[in-house]
């Protein structure tokens, strides 16, 4: 049986999010409706979480003394990680020591934060199909790892892909198509990782006919165990490797869906059990794959809401938000498919703190859609600051009425 607390006093259940954009802000909305008592942590003030939650906190939380400080000042019943920049070996201490539960795991926390961690799992650990890949620390050894060693050694080749071990957004993510695009990716992928590595992930190139993220869910059943539900598959359009539109449902074949639930399930159970073995680790995660027919690929995974589910805000009885904050609690979760529909990106635009937003009534008039605006404080030409959502019954009238409606809202300087 799961008890919920009175927010704002001595029996509160309390869940603190670590990272409070868009994504957290919606987690903490649903953690709201359920009675819980939400602190919001980022680290800059005024982030969307921090202006829905019941606390606001400002912490550099790649800071392993600052971020004991807070978990051990605030003492939340949950942690939840929702970004990579987190100093996720203190989070590992704090759990092993009984200070706090890190959703899924602090392990979990940890080994995706950065791509290599993840990568070695699923590749190395577990078997799964992946595409060719190899870390590099400098130029020269990215130049090495597409071309080969020179002695025989199989390098990646052209086309491929380089990313900085770790970054959010598809930031600093390039294609490399030949050698005059080497030295490009790699100051690309300097400027965009979230902190300064040094280290990036070469990908061979994966001729894939489409790439979906599958929604797993692991929840607890009314026996006490962990199930593991699928939501339908979530398809989208990125570009440079940040996400621009998505849809819901993704036609698969059956042998292609089941090979999808397959690798999400093998990947979500190792991420879902602690260091002593247990499999304890609740809530959803995003599991990113590339389909080509019937043949599957893992490429990344998230153990948070995925920027692409976005689009169960209108298509799903229980948004991904909603889930991820049911399953945490230990409470019953449905992954069932209300409507098709549709998300597309609403970008800044703009350079500047404080912007408006024209056409917002427009945006609203076409048919079956819904706006979401983040409160993001301030504005970058491709900083995503909402998001439309349409509802159709016909997934390709879907993702017009999106796209119609995200192009009538209109940033601007205010």
């Amino acid at each position: 049986m799961t008890t919920i607390g009175t927010p704002l006093s001595r029996h509160a259940t309390k869940v603190m999010l670590l990272g409070s954009g868009e994504l957290g802000k919606e987690v903490i909305i649903a953690l709201q409706r359920l009675g819980v008592e939400t602190i919001a942590v980022d680290r800059y003030p005024n982030a969307p979480g921090h202006q829905v939650a019941h606390h606001a906190r400002t912490v550099v939380m790649s800071d392993p003394a600052l971020l004991r400080e807070l978990i051990e000042h605030e003492k939340p019943d949950l942690v939840v990680p929702e970004i990579e920049a987190i100093a996720t070996p203190m989070l590992e201490v704090l759990e092993a020591t009984g200070v706090v539960r890190v959703i899924p795991t602090a392990r979990a926390a940890r080994l995706t934060m950065d791509r290599e961690g993840i990568r070695r799992l699923a590749a190395e650990s577990l078997g799964l199909p992946t595409s060719p890949y190899k870390f590099c620390d400098s130029l020269v050894e990215l130049q090495a790892a597409i071309d080969g060693d020179g002695a025989g050694g199989q390098g990646i080749g052209y086309p491929c892909i380089v990313k900085p071990v770790m970054s959010s957004s598809g930031k600093g993510q390039s294609k490399i198509d030949g050698p005059a695009d080497v030295q490009a990716a790699w100051d690309h992928a300097m400027a965009g990782g979230r902190v300064s590595h040094g280290r990036v992930i070469v990908e061979g190139f994966i001729d894939f006919d489409y790439e979906i993220t599958l929604l797993t869910v692991r929840a607890k059943n009314a026996e006490g165990s962990i199930d593991t539900h699928f939501c339908e598959p979530v398809g989208h359009v990125q570009v440079n490797g940040d996400y621009v539109e998505s849809w819901q449902p993704h036609p698969m074949s059956a042998t292609a869906l089941q090979q999808a639930q397959h690798i999400a399930k093998t990947v979500t159970d190792d991420l879902g059990m602690e260091l002593d073995g247990k499999p304890s680790g609740l809530g959803l995660f995003g599991v990113e794959l590339f389909v080509k027919g019937d043949m599957v690929w893992f490429s990344e995974v998230s153990p948070r809401p995925h920027d692409t589910g976005l689009v169960t805000l209108t298509t799903q009885w229980q948004s991904e938000f909603e889930l991820h904050a049911r399953a945490i609690l230990g409470l019953p979760v449905n992954t069932a498919l209300r409507n098709p529909g549709a998300s597309a990106v609403i970008y800044g635009g703009v350079e500047a703190k404080g912007i408006v937003f024209d056409g917002v009534d427009d945006a609203l008039r076409v048919p079956g859609t819904d706006i979401r605006l983040f409160g993001k404080p301030e504005s970058f030409i491709k900083r995503r600051m909402g998001v439309a959502l349409a509802a159709h019954a016909d997934i390709e009238q879907a993702r017009v009425n999106a796209k119609l409606a995200a192009s009538k809202v209109k940033p601007r300087m205010a």
